[in-house]
């Protein structure tokens, strides 16, 4: 590939889901027009309660945290030419492991001892729950979509069972959730700011996934099953084991995400795991196209989305579920994009046109010589 082909590949990548994204918002005034809202007092408002000020992007910065994270459940296993979509589940089941981590280690062991157990419970948790999709797209021909949306109900279903009958604390009446982390050993906050370690957490994550995928034999290996799958199997991949491997790892990325929840926002295991951050991962995915990196800023706009809900309530009388219409529209557009690229001239290398070689001249003719 040229130089100029890159350069015009790269510059497609971006145009086109940053066109989507502001689709995306003109669809969204529409609506807003639609049930009598101004449209541009809607955006000044979700800007500035997103990235109007230090307070409100912290806000942003602690939604972004588990977004980066769970955008890495559907990253990672595109690669492969895989689309899953349980990130919800295995942030909930990652969510659940890890608070039970933490309340069996308690104060017995140094805090970093026990945020580590509990982070590694998280991974290994999420790790299983995405890996078993993975086992059964591969060994079964069970479609990985399919099986990674239900197994989302399934998580759901047992994290209710788990917190309103075996681990729910007596003293959570109107919202039933496990015992409490003891607060030592919660996640603490980056000095100086109110956004907790978790942010570093995603950050790093993202960074590495990126480097694995893009700089290692394992993501090359993983690019070219994703590419032909018939062509790695002749070369000799482990096609089976890399499908699994990297859906574990896609998921003990989401179970992290739990594990943030639980140790730096809720303190415990409750319905609020249920709260959305693993579906607003699948829209940072693909309108990163599935680039950790790019997922990093993407998750900054969608955590300023989602931090708006409650301004949009209160200024301007929208149900705070209005930001997940948003959420949907911009992820409708971005799906869409994806069958635009290769149909602009624009973003297409140019032919070079070689003009054919004169023929040679004819026996007995001379060539005509211009002075």
């Amino acid at each position: 590939m040229s130089r100029s082909q890159a350069w015009r590949r790269s510059l497609e990548s971006f145009v086109l889901p940053f066109g989507a994204i502001l689709a995306g918002l003109v669809l969204f005034g529409v609506f807003c027009a639609l049930v009598g809202t101004n449209p541009f007092g809607v955006y000044a408002s979700i800007w500035k309660s997103a990235f109007g000020s230090a307070s409100t992007f912290q806000n942003t910065l602690i939604r972004a945290a588990p977004l980066m994270l769970s955008a890495l459940c559907t990253a990672l296993p595109a690669r492969l030419g895989l689309v899953i979509i349980g990130n919800e589940g295995a942030l909930v089941v990652g969510g659940v492991a890890a608070v039970s981590a933490g309340l069996a280690m308690g104060l017995a062991f140094p805090p970093f001892v026990v945020q580590i157990g509990m982070a590694i419970a998280g991974m290994v948790a999420g790790g299983i729950w995405i890996g078993a999709a993975g086992w059964l797209r591969h060994y079964r021909a069970v479609n990985e979509t399919i099986s990674s949306l239900l197994l989302n109900y399934v998580a759901i279903a047992l994290l209710n069972h788990l917190v309103g009958g075996p681990m729910r604390d007596p003293s959570s009446l109107n919202k039933p959730s496990t015992y409490p982390l003891a607060e030592i050993n919660m996640l603490t906050s980056i000095p100086g700011t109110r956004v907790h370690w978790g942010l570093v957490y995603g950050l790093v994550a993202c960074v590495i996934a990126y480097f694995l995928m893009q700089r290692t034999t394992f993501g090359f290996a993983a690019r070219t099953a994703g590419g032909n799958i018939r062509a790695a199997k002749i070369a000799g991949l482990p096609v089976g084991k890399l499908t699994v491997v990297i859906c574990f790892l896609a998921g003990s990325c989401a179970g992290l995400a739990g594990m943030v929840e639980v140790a730096a926002v809720q303190g415990a295991a409750n319905e609020s795991l249920n709260v959305g951050y693993g579906y607003g991962g699948i829209l940072v995915a693909f309108a990163a196209r599935h680039n950790p990196l790019a997922a990093v800023f993407m998750s900054l706009l969608v955590g300023g989305i989602l931090a708006s809900g409650g301004i949009l309530q209160r200024a301007h009388g929208l149900p705070d579920s209005t930001v997940l219409i948003f959420q949907g529209l911009v992820f409708l557009v971005v799906l869409f994009s994806d069958s635009l690229y290769g149909r602009f001239d624009f973003f297409k290398e140019k032919p070079v046109v070689v003009a054919p070689p004169s023929p040679p001249p004819s026996p007995g003719q001379e060539p005509v010589v211009l002075g």
